[in-house]
């Protein structure tokens, strides 16, 4: 349950507590959120940290990835000449 929201510049802030799950905490995301980003509760979600703040994304799939990396090296190839001009 959320204690309250701060809306500041774009951002949105919920206050939230920590539930107890077992022999684990857990931290409830409301409906809302997860359509807002557009994640449902059983996509896999990627947690990072810089020891002060958790930042919680979608999990990348590893086929968008390689798609990517190929149309990159394909651009790349196809533009060679060009990127090195422009990098000069």
């Amino acid at each position: 349950m959320y204690h309250h929201c701060i809306n500041t510049i774009g951002d949105l802030k919920m206050l939230k507590n920590f539930v107890k799950h077992g022999n684990s905490w857990a931290l409830v995301v409301d409906r809302p959120i997860l359509d807002l980003l557009k994640i449902d509760p059983e996509c896999p979600v990627e947690l990072t940290t810089d020891g002060t703040s958790i930042r919680i994304t979608a999990a990348e799939d590893g086929s968008q990835k390689e798609k990517l990396r190929k149309a990159s090296r394909k651009v790349n190839a196809r533009h060679k000449k060009a990127f090195q001009k422009l990098a000069e």
